[in-house]
C-alpha cells in the first residue's frame, strides 16, 4: 500500500500546526505511513512545542527518485503510523516564529504542494490532502495563482474539475455542495457560468455521491439569481444557462433537480430530499455549508486523476504560532482521503 501525502501549507499560518496534531490523533488509520511535505526544521520544532508523541524518519531523494524503498521510522508505541518528512524547499525556509504574510513561506508552500502532487501523480502516493496556503502572500511573491484546486488542475493537465465541500451537523446530517465556479470574483460569475459548467457540475457530484457509496446520487442545483430569476424577471441565467444545462444531464441519465432558489435549495438538501448541491458560486456553496460544519467541512476536488481533500480554512495568521489551532477539518480531511484511496 501506498503512504498519503499531505502538503503542510504556509508555515507562518496554522498548516503545520493543524497537520501534525490531525495525523497523531488519526495515526490508527494511517496503517500505510503518510508523507508530510514541508519545512523539516519547522516541524521538528512544532512538535517539541505542541508535546505530540510523533516520531519519523527524514526523506531526501532527488525528484526523479521513487519511494518504493523508502527507510522506516521507527515504531509509535501509541499507533502503527509509519511516518516520513520530505523537505522540498530547504532553500526557501519559512520565517519560523512570524505569524504574518511572507514570501518565502509562500514560495515555500507552493514547491511542498508541487512536489506532492507530482508524486500523487507518479502514482507514488494513494492521495493528497493539502494545508493551507495564502493566496495573498503567493501572489505578492510574484507568482501567479488563483487557488490550490486551480493550480492541481493545471499541473494535471485536466481542464474540468469541480470544487465540492462536505460537512455533517451535531445531528449528523450531511451537506454536500458542489461549484459551478470557484475562485472568482462575484462580478465576474453570471459571465463564466456555461451550460457545459453546470452539465460537468452535475456529473461530478453525481459520481462522488457513487465514490461515497451513498445509496443515491439525487443532484439539486442552484439558481443564480434572487428566486431562480423568477421566471426571467429578475435575470435571465437560469433559463439561458443553467436549465438547460440540468436538461442536458438529465438526458445523460442523471438524477437532478433544479434550478431552485438558493435560499431554500440547502434546507431541502439538509432534511434529506437531495445528497448533493451544486451552486453556482463560491460562498453561496460554501456559507451555508461553513454554517453547519465549520470545524468540521473537507474540500474535495472532483476530477483529478488523484484524491484530493483539504481542510475547509485558511491560514488563520492571527492564532499561528499559539498551539490553539482546531485540527479537526484536517482530521476529517485525512479521514476522507483514506477513504478515497481503499
Amino acid at each position: 500500500m501506498r503512504p498519503l501525502v499531505i502538503a503542510c501549507g504556509d508555515h507562518a499560518g496554522i498548516g503545520p500546526e493543524v497537520t501534525l496534531k490531525a495525523v497523531a490523533a488519526e495515526r490508527r488509520i494511517l496503517t500505510s505511513g503518510v508523507m508530510l511535505v514541508g519545512d523539516a526544521v519547522e516541524l521538528t520544532r512544532l512538535r517539541t512545542q505542541l508535546n505530540l508523541d510523533l516520531t519519523w524518519c527524514p526523506y531526501s531523494p532527488a525528484l526523479d527518485d521513487t519511494i518504493s524503498q523508502l527507510p522506516k521510522p521507527a515504531p509509535s508505541p501509541t499507533g502503527p503510523c509509519p511516518v516520513w518528512v520530505l523537505d522540498a524547499a530547504p532553500q526557501a525556509r519559512a520565517d519560523t516564529g512570524v505569524a504574518t504574510p511572507s514570501s518565502h513561506a509562500a514560495l515555500a508552500a507552493l514547491a511542498y504542494l508541487r512536489r506532492a502532487a507530482t508524486g500523487c501523480l507518479r502514482g507514488e502516493f494513494a492521495a493528497l490532502v493539502t494545508a493551507p496556503v495564502s493566496k495573498e502572500a503567493i501572489l505578492r511573491s510574484g507568482v501567479p495563482f488563483v487557488g490550490q484546486t486551480e493550480y492541481l488542475a493545471e499541473m494535471a493537465h485536466v481542464p474540468d474539475v469541480t470544487m465540492m465541500l462536505l460537512g455533517d451537523d451535531e445531528r449528523g446530517r450531511w451537506l454536500r455542495v458542489a461549484l459551478v465556479t470557484t475562485h472568482l470574483p462575484l462580478k465576474d460569475v453570471a459571465a463564466s457560468i456555461s451550460q457545459r459548467d453546470v452539465t460537468r457540475a452535475i456529473q461530478h457530484a453525481a459520481d462522488a455521491c457513487r465514490k461515497l457509496k451513498l445509496t443515491r446520487a439525487r443532484v439539486g442545483v442552484a439558481g443564480l439569481n434572487p428566486h431562480a430569476g423568477e421566471g426571467g424577471m429578475l435575470g435571465d441565467e437560469e433559463l439561458r444557462v443553467i436549465h438547460p444545462g440540468i436538461e442536458a444531464a438529465r438526458q445523460l441519465g442523471f438524477d437532478v433537480a433544479g434550478p431552485i432558489a438558493g435560499d431554500t435549495v440547502f434546507h431541502q438538501a439538509l432534511r434529506g430530499d437531495f445528497d448533493v448541491v451544486v451552486a453556482m458560486y463560491h460562498d453561496q456553496g460554501l456559507a451555508p455549508l461553513k454554517l453547519i460544519a465549520f470545524d468540521r467541512g473537507v474540500n474535495w476536488t472532483l476530477g483529478l486523476p488523484f484524491a484530493r481533500t483539504s481542510p475547509d480554512h485558511g491560514t488563520a495568521f492571527n492564532i499561528a504560532g499559539q498551539g490553539v489551532a482546531d485540527p479537526s477539518s484536517m482530521q476529517a480531511a485525512i479521514r476522507m482521503a483514506c477513504q478515497l484511496a481503499s
